[in-house]
């Protein structure tokens, strides 16, 4: 039976809580406080609660929770902040005696985080060593799965410590070479493997950390993630071999320092470490084996293409490339490459427009250079010439520089990918590139002369030089032109007078000066064309009307060649009736070719991404059409214009 007996309740305290009403509520939240508990939890922004979990040393400057746990179990929070070498010692001899991968990451991330900010060369070396320990523990110990995150942050740990602790002191370059290193509990001995240093017919040097520069001017940037020092290195002729000049001497090479550590964690008590220092230039995925398993590299093709371009005199000669020549074109005009030549990857030769440089196709390259679908298929060629010159001049020096390339590289015969060449052209390089795939006969003569060529009084380089620059045949080695933005038949703009008024001051190289004076002084009873004075230059060749374009345009591309057109307007809708700002689209728009596509942009658009993703199509169909000639089938071309 339930007691229902009441506790008498004493009359004062009933009377002191009622005429107090206050106190009452004191003793309550009183003793609510007491009762509260200690740990809980509550709803926060799930992006505050992800930037908890994912902080690590690196992206915020302090240790991640991982570390931090460590610390805590280790009894070490206090004693780091007051004494961080101390703090590193206990946890090193911890690792060591009953530690496992915990103890190594935290000990990674806090000799990077005590090398941050004291600048310690030691320290960024440790948290380099330690970081490959916990990555490739030896013996039992169960490698780090790729999802836990602390994977990732070591892979960075270890590149940035090699990057750091081989810096030059006083400079901004990585010192790679042969050298024993302290560390904060003993020394490293590095051996540098020279054979990486060799890249073609030259030899790496000068390595500058670029993965820690920000980029402009690129708005994409592509890094090949996995492990090694991401650096650019400039390259020099190696002593005692002849060096070909395809590459530019400017020319910077992505490549990917990495320090083998073999036996590191075994070597840990004693403090004396051994590693090889490899050097592997990476222009796209690379790979090694480490621990008995494929280890990709890391590499930063962006940077190091923002990196050389931000110094490269190329800027500097577009407008004076238009207006004069020096002692002769063909000390400014080259054919060069980014990397030496790959036999079995076929050749895409850019040729830039007016004025512009090679340098403006460069958000064009980091785009395809950095596809996978393309890297093992194709190399990438630049052809820079004085554009002020006549472009007949200006063509016959590409279609020379071509054909001299293809017989240094292969004169046998024996790569069939460099058959296969790929030409493309911006604006007046569009119409450099289509004098590589016609046969013109004596048409363009014809506009000249009245006479033969062989009959008129010239010296042995005039005649030369005329047959090179008004008479073509198809070179055999290409077969895909892509025009963008191409006055096929002149530009509007090089018609008005302003035009005409610059054109005035463009000086022509001296053979062509020699050319004129033959033609005016010995031959002028048998020019076509009455009262001329001077040669024409690039900006007549382009006029509306003009006979020298008018004749390009009426010839057809030769058999078994590959056209593509890129057209530029500025407008939505139709393309009929409108143009780029410079040329208009019935002057880009030709009959005979594979397919046709109208971009929305200004005439400068070899960078826009729908005009590169065009690029990138045509290239992926001609290199699979060229898979499957090699497979004994023909592959079909695209039946209409897009």
């Amino acid at each position: 039976m339930r007691n229902t007996t009441r506790r008498r309740v004493p009359a004062t305290l009933v009377l002191a809580s009622a005429a107090r009403p206050g106190l009452a509520v004191a003793c309550a939240l009183l003793l609510a406080g007491c009762f509260a508990a200690p740990i809980g939890a509550r709803r926060v922004d799930p992006r505050t609660v992800h930037r908890t979990l994912t902080r690590n040393v690196l992206n915020s400057g302090k240790p991640s929770g991982p570390t931090r746990n460590v610390l805590e179990q280790r009894a070490l929070v206090d004693r780091f902040d007051d004494d961080p070498e101390q703090a590193l010692a206990a946890l090193h001899a911890a690792a060591l005696s009953d530690g496992g991968q915990d103890e190594l990451f935290a000990l990674a991330e806090l000799s990077f985080l005590h090398a941050e900010d004291t600048g310690s060369r030691p320290h960024y070396l440790a948290s380099a060593v330690y970081a490959w320990t916990f990555l490739f523990p030896e013996g039992a110990a169960e490698p780090p799965s790729p999802f836990d995150p602390r994977f990732r942050t070591a892979c960075d740990l270890y590149n940035r410590g090699i990057t750091a602790g081989l810096e030059e002191p006083g400079s901004d370059e990585v010192a790679l070479r042969s050298e024993t290193y302290a560390l904060p509990f003993g020394a490293l001995d590095v051996t540098l493997d020279p054979a990486g240093l060799t890249w073609g017919d030259r030899t790496l040097t000068h390595f500058i950390p670029v993965a820690e520069y920000e980029i402009r001017g690129l708005p994409t940037r592509h890094r090949w993630p996995g492990l090694g020092a991401p650096l650019a290195a400039r390259t020099e002729p190696t002593p005692g071999q002849p060096t070909d000049d395809f590459v530019a001497p400017g020319v910077l090479v992505p490549v990917s320092a990495l320090l083998r550590l073999d036996g590191a964690r075994a070597a840990l008590p004693e403090g004396r470490l051994a590693g090889t220092l490899e050097v592997r230039p990476a222009t796209g995925p690379e790979a090694v084996t480490l621990e008995g398993k494929p280890v990709p590299l890391e590499n930063e093709s962006t940077a190091t293409l923002a990196y050389m371009l931000a110094e490269s005199p190329v800027w500097r000669r577009e407008i004076a490339g238009f207006l004069e020549s020096i002692g002769g074109i063909d000390v400014k005009t080259q054919l060069r490459a980014l990397e030496p030549y790959r036999p079995g990857r076929i050749p895409v030769v850019f040729v830039h427009g007016t004025a512009s440089s090679a340098g403006r196709w460069a958000q064009m390259v980091n785009e395809l250079d950095n596809d996978p679908r393309l890297l093992d298929r194709y190399q990438f060629w630049f052809f820079t010439y004085d554009t002020g010159n006549p472009i007949g001049y200006s063509a016959m020096l590409l279609r020379e520089a071509l054909s001299e390339r293809v017989a240094i590289l292969d004169p046998t015969g024996a790569d069939p990918a460099l058959r296969q060449m790929v030409v493309i052209g911006h604006s007046q390089g569009g119409l450099l590139t289509k004098t590589t795939v016609v046969d013109s006969g004596s048409r363009f003569w014809d506009n000249v002369s009245r006479k033969p060529i062989d009959q008129l009084d010239l010296s042995d380089e005039s005649r030369r030089v005329l047959r090179g620059s008004l008479f073509y045949t198809p070179l055999p080695f290409v077969r895909v032109v892509i025009f963008i933005a191409t006055p096929q038949r002149g530009s509007y703009m090089a018609g008005n007078w302003l035009a005409h008024y610059v054109a005035r001051f463009v000086t022509l190289p001296n053979r062509l000066l020699r050319v004129t004076s033959d033609l005016l002084t010995l031959n002028k009873d048998a020019l076509a064309l009455a009262g001329v004075s001077r040669m024409p230059t690039a900006v007549h060749n382009m006029t509306p009307g003009n006979p020298w374009v008018k004749t390009l345009a009426s010839l057809p591309m030769a058999p078994g060649v590959e056209a593509h057109s890129i057209i530029a307007v500025t407008g939505d809708g139709p393309p009929e009736g409108q143009d780029d700002g410079v040329v208009e689209y019935e002057s880009a728009h030709i009959d005979g070719v594979v397919s046709e596509f109208v971009v929305r942009s200004p005439h400068s658009c070899q960078d826009n991404p729908d005009t590169i993703n065009e690029v990138r199509r045509i290239l992926l169909e001609h290199a699979a059409g060229e898979e499957q000639r090699a497979a004994g089938a023909e592959p079909a071309l695209a039946a209409a214009p897009r």
